[in-house]
């Protein structure tokens, strides 16, 4: 059924059918002698046997070198027990050293992967136009690996690619890593549940540290995927949709974590917990027709509000939904949105705001932020 729908519009039912208006279908699929057992809709069916129907994000193409940028890309199984791969991107530069991006693809965490057709695209442009060295991380799916596998998985490929970068040769090298990357220029992307993924393995680096020492510079959460118990300011109060967003986060954490965990709830946590995020620089990105647009400022204010540190921007796309970089790539939208990020990572001034996109302020300048009156009684 996937193969048959473009990709571009398999994304628009998977982000913006999903995300942007979330609720309960009117049916299930019938006819199956299993029984459903969770419909996540549009996404997947879990049947009480414990397969899994997917019917979008699954279309892959092969690593190849980009006609369009130069851009070369391989895959590599980084633990091939585990089932876990990258796709490595190089760009085709004369920079000896390049800045070296992980990136953790969205999809819900139940759909796409690192090999599909959407992130092929996003990622050839973001190597050409940043020049990095980048590496995009095929961590497994809920719901046959429920939360925190994802987490695991990004954690440890981003201590792969460390050490690899860090061999200089050997088998154990990688020669796009240890003889391109520049360790201390190292940023972590990620959009929607990537871009989630991209907050928890920076938390994760703030606590535990990296194993040769290196700092992340920055990480982008393009249009992040955050939720909570309470409403945040501006977020939807519709008593149906947010009892499904607490459904279908329960189902891909198998009720691990509770929706105001601070894995999914960042705002909530107080000061000291958000001073321990380990990266310098923070970019988060919001589509003005978003639902989870509200969670994206939400984590800006909290974040410049708590002390940590660092420097936090907040860019937003006005008349747009979810992720709608990836739906429409050669938009003027989609393209200021990309030197945004471009920008981020090169370390240059911010852009001027436009009518396409603008940057947000400094939240740093909102002290009255109070975590807890975004935590569940």
């Amino acid at each position: 059924m996937a193969g048959s729908i473009s990709s571009a519009l398999l994304l628009l039912l998977n982000m913006a059918g999903a995300l942007l208006a979330p609720r309960a279908p009117d049916s299930v699929p019938a006819g199956d002698d299993e029984g459903v057992d969770f419909f996540f809709f549009p996404f997947l069916v879990l049947y009480k046997s414990g397969r899994v129907e997917r019917f979008m994000g699954t279309d892959t193409v092969p690593a190849s070198v980009d006609p369009a940028t130069g851009v070369a890309s391989k895959d590599v199984a980084i633990d091939a027990a585990a089932g876990l791969a990258v796709r490595l991107y190089l760009p085709n530069s004369t920079a000896e050293r390049l800045p070296l991006v992980v990136f953790y693809h969205g999809g819900a965490f139940v759909t796409e992967s690192a090999f599909s057709p959407t992130y092929q695209r996003y990622l050839n442009a973001l190597a050409s136009r940043a020049g990095v060295v980048a590496v995009s991380v095929d961590y497994h799916l809920s719901p046959e690996r429920p939360l925190p596998t994802a987490y695991d998985d990004a954690w440890a490929a981003l201590r792969w690619a460390l050490a690899s970068a860090r061999c200089g040769s050997g088998a154990e090298a990688e020669p796009w890593l240890s003889r391109r990357a520049d360790l201390t220029r190292l940023f972590l992307v990620g959009d929607s549940a990537g871009g989630n993924i991209a907050h928890n393995v920076a938390m994760r680096a703030g606590r535990e540290g990296l194993d040769g020492g290196e700092t992340i510079q920055g990480v982008a959460l393009l249009d992040p995927y955050f939720w909570g118990k309470r409403p945040v300011p501006s977020e939807t109060r519709d008593p149906a949709e947010r009892r499904w967003r607490d459904s279908t986060w329960s189902f891909v954490c198998a009720g691990r974590y509770g929706v105001d965990d601070p894995v999914i709830n960042p705002v909530a946590m107080a000061s000291d917990e958000w001073r321990r995020l380990g990266c310098a620089r923070v970019l988060v990105t919001v589509a003005g027709l978003d639902v989870l647009a509200a969670r994206g400022r939400a984590y800006v204010a909290a974040l410049g509000a708590s002390g940590w540190g660092g420097d936090v921007r907040l860019y937003e796309t006005p008349d747009e939904s979810h992720v709608y970089f990836l739906l429409k790539p050669d938009g003027e939208k989609a393209a200021k949105e990309m030197d945004a990020v471009v920008a981020f990572i090169n370390g240059n001034r911010p852009l001027e705001s436009s009518g396409l996109g603008n940057f947000v302020g400094t939240p740093t300048k909102e002290p009255e932020w109070d975590s807890t009156l975004y935590t569940a009684i």
